[in-house]
């Protein structure tokens, strides 16, 4: 069950209006908040957004690659505390691939949104825009955004044959 999730998982940038339904957004914020964590600090935090305007805005955080989230029905931005720890950029992705997964799980389609080291413009990046955004206190880190939804387009798996297997070593690294 855990490979097929896997092997059918795609980046889905295009929703159905269809809103997601409260129980699917709960066990997406459990999956998140049962999400491994280096020494068990959690310093991952999450805000859920499920309004439209607010979504439209949170569409230009950057200039490429973030406009599709203007069409999702919902968002979950994915925050981390880097006074808390110093692999919250490693807790906050591995909680995001799995919203992601379980996100797959129940039907849904959805696709990692980057904002860490990204630019909104000449003058602020986005992490700054979407913290003024959101009111997110400034201890705050936005490492990604999640656009979620039910998906408007079908992605066939990746083939087997397509797999770089050649960038997969055995007992030491070798060319």
């Amino acid at each position: 069950m855990f490979f097929d999730l896997v092997e059918r998982r795609r980046s889905i940038r295009r929703f159905k209006s269809d809103p997601v339904e409260r129980m699917k957004i709960d066990r997406l914020i459990e999956t998140a908040l049962r999400s491994p964590s280096s020494r068990g600090f959690n310093p991952w935090r999450f805000v859920v957004v499920d309004d439209p305007a607010m979504l439209a805005q949170l569409s230009c955080a950057k200039p490429h690659g973030a406009a599709f989230l203007r069409e999702a029905p919902l968002g979950i931005v994915v925050l981390g505390d880097a006074e808390t720890s110093d692999v919250w950029v490693e807790d906050c992705s591995i909680a995001a691939i799995l919203i992601q997964l379980g996100a797959q799980a129940l039907g849904l389609g959805s696709c990692w949104i980057q904002i860490r080291r990204r630019e909104h413009d000449k003058t602020t990046s986005s992490d700054e825009y979407v913290r003024e955004l959101l009111s997110i206190p400034e201890n705050l880190k936005v490492a990604s955004i999640l656009a979620i939804g039910y998906p408007a387009e079908e992605k066939p798996p990746h083939p087997a044959a397509s797999l770089e297997l050649e960038k997969v070593h055995l007992n030491h690294y070798e060319e």
